[in-house]
């Protein structure tokens, strides 16, 4: 097992020039962050919490932002060819947990759609929780931490069928017994 952790952070923009995206989830605001891509800082610290104990590098690394590709790329797409990667080499994701700290917007209005649609990029548990940057108040943006625990994926993908196959005979069975019970009552 490896624990990896990933940081991100963009400041607001002075004019908004396009939406604002965390966790792959839009927000309605008035306000957009600067960013070369689409800004979306909780997809980018998860990135960077994967790629780290991957032994991958960074997001820079994989995705500069001098690459004209790049520009306004979706984080969640980003985040999909990060999770392929890993998993070519072995890795699988246990879990991640992410801090978002801005004073605007409120994370908790989105939360599990955030939650669901990042778990079902990585295949494992995400949690998010929104703070506030109490003594950090005027804060230019947002910023976000990620944790992730990572493992050797050491079950294949031919000891993934033969283990489904063992638990639908064993669902059958029991099935069959249960049935077999509610007839001789």
């Amino acid at each position: 097992m490896r624990i990896g952790h990933g940081f991100d952070s963009h400041a607001w923009e002075a004019q908004k020039t396009k939406p604002l995206i965390l966790g792959g989830t839009t927000f309605k605001s008035d306000y957009s962050l600067k960013g070369h891509s689409d800004s979306d800082v909780v997809a980018h610290a998860c990135i960077d919490a994967l790629l780290g104990p991957t032994g991958l590098g960074d997001i820079g690394l994989l995705f500069p932002d001098s690459d004209p590709k790049n520009e306004n790329a979706d984080s969640i797409e980003m985040l999909r060819e990060v999770m392929a990667r890993i998993t070519d080499l072995g890795w699988k994701v246990i879990n991640i947990d992410c801090s978002v700290i801005a004073e605007k917007p409120n994370i908790s209005k989105h939360k599990e759609e955030i939650e669901n649609r990042i778990s079902s990029v990585i295949r494992a548990p995400f949690s998010i929780k929104g703070k506030h940057p109490e003594g950090f108040e005027q804060m230019n943006g947002i910023a976000c931490f990620a944790v992730s625990l990572i493992c050797e994926d050491i079950i294949t993908e031919r000891g993934r069928s033969v283990f489904a196959n063992v638990i639908g005979s064993l669902r059958d069975r029991i099935r069959r017994i249960v049935k077999a019970g509610e007839t001789n009552e």
